[in-house]
């Protein structure tokens, strides 16, 4: 037990020095776990090596899994129906437009321009369509944009996008089963019982010094994720459909958001960031960096020629359109899970593997640093936020930046 006391607690630290550089630079603090989670691997790998940190083992995986699937059912808990309703043209379009095009042109390039066979590049195309909910809610709700229109417009364009995502993996790579059917209509049967059944329960149990809403969630989430993994589906698919199930309930809940908030960021969600930087290899990636800087410019190009136009069609002027199109552009979560699947389905190779990870992981930090510096929409800020950034000492202000 030693050694995973000695890896938890080194795990936490390098997330303090990212809460330091997250605050003292003005970056989402998963953007600066992730930067912390590449610097750390880098400079392990030449003192005590860069097995120290087992990112493999079972126990960090499952951290880092249930990390990502409460920060992806609070992403969806926070989806306003009434907002969605509203928006529902928007967001469709917006998350149609980020996946279709991103995807085609992502997939010519790795195999037109690096050589890839079809069915690897196929998959390259469909990992670097997808947009990370995970990325995108935690700067969200960093800035309050989760809390208007704005925000909540974004996020419900995120779940189409990776729903294309899913779906388009699942018809081309897995095999459609009476698994997979099993799993679809257990996720219909539950998207439509569980809102009554939350509210009843809540109201016999809830408030209890016991946590029972807590628990309840997690019972629910980690079951429906496990029936999705023997599906040959994701776990933090059926967490975001159960978080929009349940934004009338629970999202409307303020101090139970805040106290899942609580664990996920407090606890959860190092291990998920951290991880995923510490995936990359710094050497390996300037080794052969041609084939990382054709997939990220392919990617963020065509992201803004699909999403921009959509954004100024439905009325965005110029700075919300392009801060909507990069952020659409930020990849991690179901970028990498399809990786993953790949490498495991031998569909791609290692060195396939690392480059397309390595520019998941770029997409989730270049064009989100980005947007928050040159495009961050103040007017949509709340009052404050609006106020912490006018008045941060001793940084550079954003708004500098933008003046």
């Amino acid at each position: 037990m030693t050694s995973i006391w000695m890896q938890i607690s080194f795990v936490f630290f390098l997330a303090i020095l990212a809460s330091i550089v997250s605050r003292q630079f003005r970056i989402s603090t998963a953007l600066s776990e992730i930067l912390i989670g590449m610097l750390a691997r880098l400079m392990l790998t030449y003192t005590l090596g860069a097995e120290f940190l087992s990112v493999q083992e079972p126990w960090i995986r499952t951290f880092a899994g249930i990390g990502a699937i409460f920060l992806t059912f609070l992403a969806g808990a926070e989806l306003d129906p009434d907002v969605f309703k509203l928006k529902w043209k928007e967001s469709l379009a917006i998350g149609v437009s980020s996946f279709l095009l991103p995807s085609i042109g992502c997939w010519g390039a790795a195999h037109f321009l690096l050589g890839w066979d079809y069915n690897s590049s196929l998959l390259a195309g469909i990992a670097l369509a997808a947009t990370s909910v995970a990325v995108v809610y935690t700067v969200m709700m960093e800035y309050g944009f989760n809390k208007g229109n704005f925000g909540k417009t974004i996020l419900a364009a995120c779940f189409i996008t990776d729903l294309g995502t899913v779906i388009t993996l699942g018809l081309v790579f897995a095999p459609f089963t009476w698994k997979t059917l099993l799993f679809v209509s257990s996720l219909v049967i539950t998207f439509l019982l569980l809102p009554k059944m939350t509210r009843h329960a809540f109201f016999i149990f809830g408030g209890l010094p016991s946590e029972f809403e807590t628990r309840y969630l997690l019972f629910f989430l980690l079951a429906l994720g496990a029936l999705a993994t023997w599906a040959d589906s994701e776990a933090v698919l059926p967490a975001y459909l159960i978080g929009m199930a349940l934004a009338g309930t629970v999202g409307r809940d303020h101090a139970l958001i805040k106290r899942l908030r609580t664990i996920t960021i407090g606890l959860l969600t190092p291990f998920y960031f951290i991880r995923a930087g510490y995936f990359i290899s710094i050497p390996a990636v300037l080794v052969a960096p041609i084939s990382l800087v054709i997939l990220l410019f392919t990617e963020m190009g065509t992201k803004i020629i699909s999403v921009y136009p959509v954004a100024r069609h439905f009325g965005s002027p110029h700075k919300d359109a392009m801060y909507t199109t990069l952020l659409m552009a930020s990849g991690l979560t179901f970028g990498t899970i399809c990786a993953l699947f790949g490498l495991s389905h031998k569909i791609i190779n290692e060195q396939q593997y690392s480059t397309l990870v390595a520019c998941i992981i770029a997409t989730a930090i270049i064009p989100t640093l980005i947007a928050n510096a040159y495009y961050l929409p103040e007017h949509h800020l709340p009052k404050d936020n609006a106020q912490e950034l006018s008045e941060e000492p001793g940084i550079t202000k954003i708004n500098q930046k933008l003046s």
